[in-house]
């Protein structure tokens, strides 16, 4: 059985972590940097090699790119599932501040809300609520 990670490389892990949390909520957990490893080059040395942190729930691992530029893609996106609207709401907005909203949240056919936007980091996001016919009565 394999367990997933979700791995960021950006052009700031630091930058970008911090958003993440200031966003969905959550806290950085470890910072690894090169500095840490034997042999440093000393210009590399604030580069980040690991971030781990926890954003609405979620974990996530970060990595600053030393070995290319980073490009984005739209062959991947980060799928968050909240349980309420107003959360769901919430880290819409907040994800997409200084980035790009590609379909609004609103409500969809299939009784849930759903949007989808790219971060300023170029990450691609999907924000959902659980639909309302798929929800279990308390």
């Amino acid at each position: 059985m394999a367990k997933h990670n979700t791995y960021f490389f950006s052009e700031d892990a630091r930058a970008q972590a911090d958003f993440y949390v200031q966003a969905l909520g959550g806290e950085i957990q470890a910072v690894m940097t090169n500095g840490q490893l034997p042999e440093a080059a000393e210009g590399t040395k604030d580069k980040v090699i690991h971030l781990s942190m926890v954003a609405a729930g979620v974990n996530f691992c970060l990595a600053d790119a030393e070995y290319g530029p980073v490009s984005s893609g739209n062959a991947v996106s980060q799928c968050l599932t909240f349980a309420t609207e107003a959360e769901a709401r919430e880290a819409f907005e907040k994800l997409s501040e200084g980035g790009t909203v590609s379909q609004p949240l609103e409500p969809a056919f299939w009784g849930a809300l759903f949007g989808q936007l790219e971060d300023k980091f170029g990450v691609q996001w999907m924000i959902t609520t659980e639909s309302q016919e798929c929800q279990t009565p308390a």
